[in-house]
């Protein structure tokens, strides 16, 4: 775990062809977000939009990809994924086809880390 506070925590996903890739996960049980009051609603997008924001200025990517699906899992929860033209799904889904071989992107993981959690924190307070 990256981050957390009492509504949600956050995860960096340790995948090497996607080293962008964050869950926000809410600590509760909610099967979606309309189960959640607004303040909630507002508060658990806050952290998804600081971590978007955080890996959008560190990393540089073509694009950041939103999802909550939820299909698998029925529990809130937000991928946050950091996408580039060469990856191995672009355009696609991160979890659709394959289109190419990709390379694996080399990235100083402790500082992406660390603004994550600087980025996070500011969030809450």
């Amino acid at each position: 775990m990256l981050w957390q506070d009492e509504l949600c925590r956050v995860v960096l996903v340790d995948d090497r062809d996607y080293p962008g890739f964050c869950r926000v996960i809410l600590n509760r049980h909610v099967r979606e977000m309309t189960d959640l009051d607004a303040a909630s609603r507002r508060e658990l997008m806050r952290v998804v939009f600081a971590a978007e924001q955080t890996l959008r200025q560190l990393l540089q990517p073509a694009k950041i990809n939103l999802a909550s699906l939820g299909n698998a899992v029925a529990h809130v929860h937000w991928h946050v994924i950091a996408r580039f033209a060469d990856d191995k799904h672009f355009p696609g889904s991160v979890w659709g086809e394959v289109r190419r071989p990709g390379a694996p992107r080399t990235i100083d993981r402790a500082a992406l880390k660390r603004a994550l959690c600087d980025s996070l924190q500011a969030v809450a307070e």
